[in-house]
């Protein structure tokens, strides 16, 4: 009899445990999920990428004659017109006169510096001097740089070959020095370059952009931060991007209905700018959708007002890496 007794007590015990274990997987497979109201919305395809301040046209000016720099007339950062005088510079046979006349017969130095006139470099073009390369009484040959002078200043950014297809002439783009992280500078790309750059067997292009305004503390080779805006949509319907599905075929869907009953929804996806994703078709301003509540959480909910769902704090992903974990998602499928 008490042999049965703890036999029975076991039985009970397994049972026990069985259930609570049971019941406690149930409780883990089943999915929590929150509705999240479809809404409208701006939305930009976004290219994030680097480069520097480079000088749209730059001219090194040489000396015409070897010889001993006179007067300099300009200073790094002054801006000249096409034909103005830069310097002034004796010529070797004019240093070797007018040095043979100092330690003779000072007396007639201004003579012969009226006779043997220096020689004056002209600037070629309008512009700004981005480099004085010479002090005076410095002597000089026919091979040495004098000045560097720059028309105007431009940003130039490279951009990976995955991405160069999208980037088109005439469309905005953002740029911050790390200089001066807190200011952003707008521009136009106006060019293209043509030929590619392999650097460690990844292809970049140069793009070149134009500064609406350039400021005065933008200074060639400082290191440039640049968003172009290559897609960009007003007042479009959106969602959150982890609300997005894909089937094995490739096609995008959302989830409707509730916590106890789920169906799916085929949709249409545009423009992705790394937070929300563009609905094209399948959802309308209003609708609603399921997203698992574990990675949202409500905003604002109230008796009369519908919280607007948003992201716990996560990293906010950039395209390139939306395209990768889509790409990768489809290879294990």
């Amino acid at each position: 009899m008490k042999r049965k007794i703890i036999i029975a007590l076991i039985i009970v015990i397994l049972c026990f445990v069985v259930y609570k274990l049971f019941i406690k997987k149930e409780k883990l497979v089943q999915a929590s999920y929150m509705p999240v109201t479809v809404v409208l919305s701006d939305v930009k395809e976004i290219i994030n990428t680097t480069g520097e301040v480079s000088a749209l046209n730059r001219v090194e000016i040489k000396p015409s004659v070897a010889g001993r720099v006179d007067t300099l007339l300009v200073n790094e950062g002054d801006k000249v017109r096409k034909g103005q005088i830069l310097a002034y510079l004796s010529s070797s046979d004019r240093v070797a006169i007018l040095d043979a006349v100092r330690a003779n017969e000072k007396e007639n130095l201004s003579d012969w510096e009226s006779t043997y006139k220096p020689t004056p470099v002209i600037s070629p073009m309008n512009g700004k001097i981005i480099l004085r390369n010479v002090v005076e009484g410095q002597t000089i040959a026919t091979s040495d740089v004098l000045f560097a002078l720059a028309d105007e200043l431009i940003v130039e950014a490279s951009v990976d070959e995955a991405d160069i297809g999208k980037v088109k002439v005439g469309q905005r783009a953002v740029i911050s020095l790390d200089a001066y992280k807190d200011i952003s500078v707008g521009g136009n790309v106006f060019q293209i370059l043509e030929e590619g750059q392999n650097v460690s067997n990844v292809i970049t292009y140069y793009v070149k952009i134009r500064p609406d305004e350039t400021p005065k503390f933008f200074k060639s080779l400082m290191t440039a931060n640049i968003e172009i805006t290559v897609k960009d949509k007003k007042n479009v319907v959106v969602i959150p991007w982890n609300s997005v599905n894909e089937t094995q075929e490739g096609k995008s869907y959302v989830l409707v209905g509730d916590n106890l009953i789920q169906n799916t929804k085929e949709i249409v996806t545009g423009i992705v700018d790394g937070d929300n994703v563009e609905v094209v078709s399948g959802l309308n301003d209003g609708d609603t959708i399921l997203v698992k509540a574990d990675k949202y959480q409500l905003e604002n909910t109230t008796e009369s007002t519908k919280g607007f769902l948003q992201m716990t704090p996560q990293k906010r992903k950039s395209n390139s890496e939306i395209l990768a974990g889509s790409e990768t998602t489809k290879t294990k499928k």
